[in-house]
């Protein structure tokens, strides 16, 4: 019998704590324990070093991290109702999890326990690219992340030059990550179902990174997809003075728009960056 075979039942939980979900704080509730399990198996080995879950709400996934072998589980979460019910979980399992009370935005995520460090959590939609926006600044402390946003969100993640779903997060994403989609999770699964299926999804840090500044790529890309239908001589004039000049020296046509380009390409153009 598992530790946590005695733990009372996900809804019980949320009542015993007052855990209504929150619409101000992006709050939908997975309770299917095979979901759950299937994140934990496809986040790969979790015996080394440490997970980390953003969001745990009433504590479903977290439950399955721990069954599947998860070395220490470190818990990131705003809301103190969730907090109370986590830690309820931790007096089952006091040497493997740990619960912080804090805005996830605001944390370094690579100062959380030892390495190698891995990210798996149902993000909360409200904040969920802004998380992962953070997260590709320290790819290098992460060994991967296994997360869960709105189908839409992934769409773009994935998408490729000349789509429609095409843009800046895409460049960030492929140029930091290797993607994967993994699974789509209907509506009907959570609780409150939101309106749209969401997508579970893994990121893994690119073996030999790409020679860039962070930054700089992100100035280019919010110039560029910023004025998507422009040309690119015209939208990134607020990256660079001269931006016919740079396009230049890159080969790239200053007639071309920001979807017309590889992610390499606007690479390319962030190292010129002054």
């Amino acid at each position: 019998m598992t530790p946590d075979a005695a733990l009372p039942p996900l809804r019980e939980v949320i009542a015993r704590h007052g855990l209504a979900a929150r619409k101000s704080l992006g709050q939908h509730f997975l309770l299917d324990l095979n979901l759950t399990d299937r994140i934990a198996r496809a986040a790969g080995d979790l015996a080394r070093g440490t997970t980390i879950e953003i969001g745990p709400g009433p504590g479903g996934l977290t439950r399955s991290l721990l069954r599947h072998g998860a070395a220490r589980v470190v818990c990131v979460e705003r809301d103190g109702r969730a907090v109370a019910a986590i830690r309820d979980l931790a007096a089952v399992y006091p040497d493997r999890l740990e619960v912080l009370q804090a805005d996830a935005l605001a944390i370094d995520i690579a100062s959380l326990g030892s390495s190698p460090r891995r990210i798996v959590a149902n993000l909360p939609y409200n904040i969920s690219t802004a998380l992962l926006t953070r997260w590709l600044h320290t790819a290098a402390a992460l060994e991967s992340m296994t997360l869960m946003f709105q189908k839409e969100v992934v769409d773009r993640l994935l998408a490729r030059p000349r789509s429609k779903d095409y843009g800046r997060l895409s460049v960030l994403t492929q140029v930091v990550c290797d993607v994967v989609r993994l699974f789509d999770i209907a509506p009907s699964a959570f609780v409150p179902a939101p309106r749209v299926v969401s997508t579970v999804v893994q990121l893994v840090p690119r073996a030999v990174p790409v020679r860039v500044d962070l930054p700089a790529l992100e100035v280019v890309t919010a110039a560029a997809f910023g004025q998507r239908r422009k040309m690119l001589r015209t939208s990134l004039r607020p990256a660079f003075p001269q931006p016919e000049a740079v396009l230049a020296i890159c080969g790239i046509s200053g007639s071309l728009r920001a979807e017309d380009l590889e992610p390499q390409q606007f690479v390319a153009l962030a190292r010129l960056r002054p």
